[in-house]
């Protein structure tokens, strides 16, 4: 790997608010417009307020009005020919 240059900026993870403890991530970035990403992942938060995706490090982050868990939410609203 070559050397980086050191004053090179690499931007932090992108943080995003979520109303539920249950997330999909396909990284798709929504801040730069990205159509490439990885395969989709469900990821669950468990007893914390917040859960990484193993692929691209985006940090899901709890709301501070979260959903009840029995309310339906699409994980991950796609367009139709993602499908």
């Amino acid at each position: 790997m070559p050397p980086r240059h050191p004053d090179t900026l690499v931007p932090p993870p992108e943080d995003v608010v979520v109303s539920s403890r249950r997330v999909a991530c396909d990284g798709g970035s929504r801040t730069l417009g990205a159509t490439l990403g990885h395969p989709l992942v469900y990821l669950d938060m468990g007893d914390d307020d917040h859960v990484e995706c193993g692929y691209c490090d985006r940090r899901f982050v709890l709301s501070a009005h979260p959903h009840a868990e029995n309310e339906y939410l699409d994980p991950a609203a796609r367009p139709p020919e993602a499908h």
